[in-house]
């Protein structure tokens, strides 16, 4: 197992950072079946895993004013992944489900994403196809684990009905993409509703509901489910916080006021 004088290299600090995208908070232990996992994959202690996995949560804008484990343990080379992800999350979560699938022996090619995305038959569209199903599966993971697999509006905790909504949307700022505080999890027809521009947040995280939801005669369902969602509060996950600066950006190109 690893020796505390063996420096990080980047592949294993990616493949952690992947790994704490996608573990709750309360499971960044060495007991942790993932982190056993990921300690026999990289030659490293579990504790070890684990303690750098609580050093990037220490990172989290959500937890820097708290007292995280870790803390005093952050490396150079821990901040710098951490503002490489903040500046092109894309970059660094295809990076790293690259290194993952080397390291553990997986073909990315070969893998299956529920995305809709079909392989093309070009060599160079499969590389993009394969770059983008992996960014996908990022931050599918990274959202929902955040929100811990609830709707962030309802609590719906039915994965199979649960989408990560990208606020600022996929095809507008690519360096964004994987970012998870550019992401909510709603379930499917909010998540549809959001990306419509149907909803939207104010500044205090409260919904705001377009006017073309708003109708003289709605139906029952509309009623409901929808007009009666104006006002109510997004439940904030403990990590990757929605960014206010993503959230201004939807309110104001992507939320159909009249």
């Amino acid at each position: 197992m690893d020796n505390k004088r063996t420096p990080w290299t980047n592949d294993e600090l990616l493949v952690v950072f992947r790994l704490y995208c996608r573990t709750p908070f309360g499971k960044l232990h060495q007991r942790n079946p993932d982190i056993l996992d990921i300690s026999k994959l990289l030659g490293r202690s579990p504790s070890a895993v684990g303690m750098k996995a609580c050093n990037f949560a220490s990172l989290d804008p959500a937890q820097r004013s708290r007292k995280v484990a870790g803390l005093g343990n952050v490396s150079k080379a821990d901040r710098d992944l951490w503002e490489r992800f903040e500046n092109d999350s894309e970059g660094v979560a295809a990076e790293a489900e690259a290194v993952y699938a080397r390291l553990s022996g997986r073909d990315l090619a070969s893998d299956e994403w529920d995305f809709g995305i079909t392989l093309p038959l070009g060599p160079t569209e499969v590389t993009r196809s394969v770059r983008t199903r992996c960014v996908q599966s990022f931050f599918r993971a990274a959202v929902l684990t955040s929100y811990e697999y609830r709707c962030a509006l309802t609590g719906l905790a039915v994965p199979e009905l649960l989408n990560a909504s990208h606020i600022i949307p996929w095809k507008t700022d690519a360096k964004r993409r994987a970012d998870p505080r550019n992401g909510i999890a709603l379930n499917v027809l909010y998540d549809r509703a959001f990306d419509r521009g149907l909803i939207t947040f104010d500044t205090s995280l409260r919904v705001m509901l377009s006017e073309r939801l708003v109708c003289a005669c709605p139906s029952a369902f509309q009623s409901q489910i929808l007009c009666q969602l104006k006002g109510r509060q997004l439940q904030l996950p403990p990590r990757f916080a929605p960014d206010p600066v993503a959230i201004a950006y939807h309110r104001e190109n992507i939320f159909l006021k009249e």
